[in-house]
C-alpha cells in the first residue's frame, strides 16, 4: 500500500474556507461587509442580525420616542435611540452589567449594529474619547436612573405610560392575528448583584442580594388547533 505523502496529509487536514463576504444593510454612506480576512475583529457577529431585526420591528426607535431628551443637542454625541439600542443589544448578547460597556464601546461591529455612522469613533468631539464610538457606562446609567427625577443632572426622562403602551404594541405586533387564543405567562427570576446597587434587597428564596425581574411571555393557539 502506497504511503501518503506529507503534502497529501496536510491537504486532507485543511478546513474548507468560505471566502465569500457577508453583506448587511448599509450604515448611512458606508457598506457593511463581514469577511474573514482579519482587520477589526469582534466576538459578537450576531449584533448585525439584531440590527436587522430592530430595523424591521422599529423597536429601538419606538422605545426612544417614549423618552424626553432635554440635553443640548450641540454637544450630544449619543442620541436617545443609540443609547436604547446599545442597552437592548448588549442585554440580548449576554452583557447585562453596565460595566461591560467599558469594553463594548470600543467594538466597531457593535457600534455599527447600534447605528453609529463612524463605528471606529474617529469623529468624537474629545480626543480622549476617539476610538470609543459608543457611550460609556455612566451615560447609560444616567439614562436608566433619570425616570421621574427633575434635576440638572437628569435630562433624559421616560414617559412610563407611553412606554407601557409602546411595549404592549410591540408585543401584540408579534402575535399571529389569526390566533384563536392568546396566552400571557408571567414568571419571576433573580438577577444577582455583586455590589451595593440602588434598590437592592436580600431575597430569602434565592439566598442572595438581587433584583427580582418579572418576565412576560406571549403565546397563542392557532385557530385550527385542537382544544387542550
Amino acid at each position: 500500500m502506497q504511503d501518503d505523502t506529507v503534502e497529501d496529509i496536510e491537504a486532507a487536514d485543511e478546513t474548507p474556507r468560505n471566502d465569500q463576504p457577508l453583506l448587511f444593510p448599509d450604515l448611512g454612506p458606508r457598506k457593511v461587509v463581514v469577511d474573514f480576512s482579519g482587520g477589526h475583529l469582534s466576538n459578537d457577529g450576531g449584533a448585525l442580525l439584531l440590527r436587522m431585526v430592530d430595523n424591521s420591528l422599529g423597536m429601538s426607535r419606538m422605545v426612544a420616542s417614549c423618552f424626553e431628551d432635554r440635553r443640548d443637542q450641540r454637544f450630544t454625541e449619543h442620541s436617545t435611540q443609540h443609547l436604547i439600542a446599545q442597552r437592548i443589544f448588549g442585554r440580548a448578547l449576554g452583557y447585562e452589567d453596565l460595566n461591560d460597556h467599558h469594553d463594548l464601546r470600543r467594538d466597531p461591529l457593535f457600534a455599527a449594529a447600534v447605528g453609529k455612522t463612524d463605528p471606529l469613533g474617529g469623529d468624537r468631539l474629545r480626543g480622549k474619547d476617539r476610538g470609543r464610538a459608543l457611550a460609556g457606562a455612566s451615560s447609560l446609567n444616567r439614562l436608566e436612573l433619570g425616570n421621574r427625577k427633575f434635576t440638572r443632572a437628569h435630562k433624559i426622562r421616560c414617559n412610563s405610560e407611553k412606554l407601557e403602551r409602546c411595549l404592549l404594541k410591540l408585543g401584540v405586533n408579534c402575535l399571529d392575528r389569526h390566533s384563536r387564543e392568546r396566552i400571557l405567562d408571567f414568571d419571576a427570576t433573580d438577577a444577582p448583584l455583586h455590589g451595593k446597587q440602588e434598590g437592592r434587597h436580600f431575597h430569602g428564596y434565592y439566598g442572595n442580594y438581587c433584583y427580582t425581574l418579572t418576565h412576560q411571555v406571549f403565546g397563542f393557539k392557532p385557530r385550527n388547533s385542537s382544544q387542550t
